[in-house]
């Protein structure tokens, strides 16, 4: 099953978006070519737009991040559900059709969406953990992580590991009140984590509202049994 997240940074997740990106690589053909550059801050009436989304909270962490400004936002006028709302921070960004080009690799971009019941088989070598209170996903080496809050997954894709990690710890509501450090709302269904969840995260999974994992039709696989007492 497709995933439904944009792509912009890593292999795995451009061969899950091929559709995606040759769209965008065909807007951008038309436009004259995306060529690398340093675009200015996000505009006041760009970013109002973000501030105004109506359909759900959207996620970013502020309007600078490790130096880099927040450069671009999707808003409602270039919404698709299928993708989600995103923001971007630092170079490489042309529009809503944003690509890695050449040596640009954009430092961070939060995408979020409303979450579709899916396997994260496709996501190729992974970890899971809680991160903010939420289950979470680590792939791409570290560069990308999936939190999963209400009925939401927040996606942040970065160029490093660490940056990656620093934005999780940052993620706050752009068009809600809401903590940059507190703990994410639990989410409301059972996120389609790959393999056995032990320890706390297991723990967790099996807390949450409405115990989803639990459900029938739930991805989360079957518990490690127990160690027999002497």
């Amino acid at each position: 099953m497709l995933d439904n997240r944009r792509t912009v940074i890593g292999s795995s997740r451009t061969r899950k978006h091929l559709g995606y990106l040759a769209a965008a690589l065909a807007t951008c053909t038309l436009a004259g070519g995306c060529s690398t550059h340093h675009p200015p801050p996000i505009s006041s009436s760009e970013l109002q737009q973000a501030e105004t989304f109506p359909y759900y909270r959207i996620y970013w962490v502020g309007r600078r991040f490790a130096n880099q400004s927040l450069t671009a936002a999707d808003g409602q006028k270039s919404y698709n559900s299928t993708i989600g709302d995103s923001v971007y921070y630092g170079d490489c960004v042309k529009g809503k059709g944003i690509i890695a080009t050449g040596t640009c690799t954009l430092p961070l971009q939060v995408t979020t969406v409303i979450y579709r019941l899916h396997s994260n088989a496709t996501l190729g070598a992974q970890r899971n953990t809680i991160i903010r209170g939420v289950p979470a996903t680590i792939y791409e080496g570290g560069k990308a992580i999936e939190l999963y809050s209400g009925r939401l997954a927040i996606d942040i894709f970065s160029n490093s590991p660490a940056r990656a990690l620093l934005a999780a710890s940052q993620l706050r509501p752009l068009n809600a009140p809401g903590s940059g450090s507190a703990a994410l709302a639990p989410p409301v269904f059972c996120p389609g984590l790959t393999g056995s969840p032990t320890g706390p995260l297991r723990a967790l999974l099996d807390h949450l509202p409405g115990h989803v994992c639990h459900m029938p039709g739930a991805l989360l696989g079957p518990k490690e049994p127990s160690t027999p007492s002497e």
